[in-house]
């Protein structure tokens, strides 16, 4: 059985010295790699920038291009000087910073259509702007340009680490922006050309480098990279092959290749860079005829950032290791004092848990609480050996206390709870008679003194009331239905002075009486009534006032657990129980229904779904006084959703 001594120190250490460094391992992990997504997160946003930039400047040499080519200023020159069009021309791609800028007429236009998709877009009415690579005799033959364009494309290929190896020793082909729109001018018509050469146009790769990599001067600035690649060789970039020398010609990785070109797909994590690992993005280019040709490429360098973490990992490392060194001895020396105490302590109460009552930890060295609770612990054992004995004793006394107490209680609780059901009945029902009759005699008086007026009013103008008669016929009618409701409420509040006698009545005929004391429960809550009506229903011998409580405490609680928008089906018919004929009274509504593991309890006084809004006692006392008629309330759910209550009454019999 392990001692006290090493569960302690199982205890003590096991935290410190194997979960403490999981815990800093883990946290130390997932901050590494929050941070490593969050560099990826940083260069993807830098890619997105430069993909930005470069597009804006497609969609800038394009607007420029057209503009010209719509200008009015071309339209004259092309009509009236089309010796000065070259001329015009060249002074407009200087303007625009363009490699070269030249007009086709419509026939050479066609006849270019199938080998520059861009110059077919132009010949059909529209617009385009495109990157597209051109051969070396492309570049030499293109008119209206700048300096030699094929002799600023050609770059030395050199030599890469991991690259896809190649007998190419250079790489002469340019990479373009290439755009042309349509010229419209009667007589003139053809497209005007102009483009971008790329190709070691260093001032559009540090514009995205200055762009995306601002060079703050704080700690923690980034040192990034931008460049362009044709197929996988370096034409535009700031990387540098050495101090002061940019890696023109240098290669991309074979993984990078395959990724980007070959499958077409952005590449979003470290990369070796010519001569050191970058956080790294490449995203592929593709020219007019959809072919991938090209890679925009920035990154920012590494080595920093595996600095930090390797920094933070030695540092986790160290501040474990101190805070090792400096608990672990003091723990030990602490716990020396605890050991022997707990240990006496854990024998007696082995002993004491085997039925050795008399066994005692005794006296112990040790004057702070280990000690003072060591004594206490004798004290108590004392205590409960004393006790022991008593409760036994007790235990054989009480038990017949109990049965007897037990069966006392059941019988006053049955008194009780009847007693309490009745009281509140009594009293809720006096309360609300009070309330009526002094609403109703609030209402009857100005009732009376409208119908009086009314009278009056006749009587006074005579044929001269004739215009307004249904006016004042509609008053009377309003007046007669204020004296319906205010009676149909008395009668409900105080039954026993309207007939406290069972009679024949017809249930639909209290139904509507019903319906119009809760007309505005049931106008608020904007639920629907439908009601079907047998009229073979037999009629049944009941008190009126009683029936019209139940069916109204019935009508209540399905408004109440629809809420809003539902429908309420009443239906009234003739219906057999036991083979006895009787009617029946169905309340139907579309709430959500009721618990099935409550169905059976919703008859129990004092059961409520409606905490703190009612006493629980509205299906109980309905469920008695139907039973009192001789008949029964059944609780159902239905298949369509909601609950359905049944009221059965027994048919009135000839003898009655």
């Amino acid at each position: 059985m392990t001692s006290v001594r090493l569960r302690l120190l199982i205890l003590a250490l096991l935290p410190l010295v194997v979960l403490m460094p999981l815990l800093l391992l883990l946290a130390v992990n997932r901050w590494s790699a929050n941070f490593d997504n969050l560099l990826i997160t940083n260069v993807e946003s830098d890619l997105r920038i430069a993909d930005q930039y470069l597009q804006r400047i497609l969609t800038t040499t394009g607007k420029d291009v057209q503009s010209l080519a719509q200008s009015r200023q071309f339209d004259q020159v092309i009509r009236d000087r089309p010796a000065a069009v070259s001329e015009f021309l060249a002074q407009h791609r200087r303007a625009h910073g363009l490699d070269f800028l030249y007009f086709l007429p419509q026939a050479r236009a066609v006849g270019l259509a199938e080998t520059w998709p861009v110059i077919g877009v132009a010949v059909r009415g529209g617009n385009a702007t495109e990157i597209d690579i051109f051969s070396p005799a492309n570049l030499a033959v293109l008119p209206e340009t700048g300096p030699d364009l094929a002799a600023r494309a050609r770059v030395a290929i050199i030599a890469t680490r991991a690259a896809v190896p190649t007998h190419r020793s250079t790489e002469d082909r340019g990479m373009v922006v290439h755009t042309a729109t349509p010229v419209t001018t009667p007589g003139h018509e053809g497209v005007l050309v102009g483009g971008i050469l790329l190709n070691r146009n260093l001032d559009f790769i540090d514009t995205i480098n200055a762009l995306v990599y601002r060079d703050t001067g704080g700690p923690g600035a980034r040192q990034g990279t931008a460049t362009l690649f044709l197929e996988d060789v370096r034409i535009s970039t700031n990387v540098r092959l050495f101090e002061g020398e940019r890696a023109l010609g240098t290669r991309v990785s074979a993984a990078v290749r395959d990724t980007v070109l070959d499958r077409g797909q952005v590449w979003l994590d470290s990369a070796f860079v010519v001569n050191d690992w970058y956080i790294s993005a490449y995203q592929p280019l593709t020219d007019s005829f959809g072919e991938r040709v090209g890679m925009l490429y920035v990154g920012f360098l590494q080595a920093p950032f595996d600095a930090a973490k390797r920094n933070a990992y030695l540092l986790t490392l160290a501040a474990f290791l101190v805070v090792l060194a400096l608990t672990v001895p003091l723990f030990l020396r602490l716990a020396r004092a605890i050991f022997a105490p707990l240990e006496r302590m854990t024998r007696t109460m082995e002993q004491v848990e085997a039925g050795h009552l008399r066994a005692r930890i005794g006296p112990v060295a040790s004057r702070d609480e280990i000690g003072t609770v060591a004594a206490h612990l004798d004290s108590l054992l004392d205590q409960v050996q004393e006790r022991d004995r008593a409760l036994r004793a007790w235990a054989d006394e009480l038990n017949t206390r109990v049965e007897e107490r037990t069966a006392e209680l059941r019988e006053a609780n049955a008194k009780l709870e009847s007693t309490y059901q009745q009281l509140v009945m009594a009293e809720k029902l006096a309360s609300i008679g009070e309330i009526t009759a002094g609403v109703a005699h609030e209402i009857n008086n100005p009732a009376a003194v409208i119908q009086g007026n009314i009278d009056v009013i006749r009587q006074t103008l005579g044929d001269a009331a004739a215009p307004v008669q249904t006016e004042l016929g509609l008053i009377d009618r309003q007046v007669g239905r204020i004296s319906a409701i205010v009676s149909k409420l008395l009668q409900f509040a105080r039954p026993t002075e309207f007939g406290s006698f069972e009679e024949d009545v017809e249930i639909a005929a209290v139904l509507r009486d019903c319906l119009v004391l809760v007309d505005h429960v049931i106008s608020r809550a904007r639920i629907r009534v439908r009601i079907r009506t047998d009229p073979q229903t037999p009629p049944v011998r009941i008190n009126p006032g009683e029936l019209q409580q139940v069916i109204i405490n019935l009508v209540t609680n399905a408004v109440q657990a629809m809420k809003r928008r539902g429908r309420l089906d009443i239906t009234i018919g003739p219906a057999l129980r036991d083979d006895r004929a009787g009617a029946a009274l169905i309340v139907a509504d579309s709430g959500s229904g009721i618990p099935e593991d409550k169905l059976g309890a919703v008859f129990d006084p004092f059961f409520t779904t409606k905490l703190g809004e009612g006493t629980g006692l509205g299906l109980s006392v309905s469920q008695t006084l139907i039973r009192q008629a001789g008949g029964i309330i059944t609780a159902r759910n239905r298949d369509a959703g909601g609950a359905e209550f049944t009221v059965w009454l027994p048919a009135q019999t000839p003898e009655q």
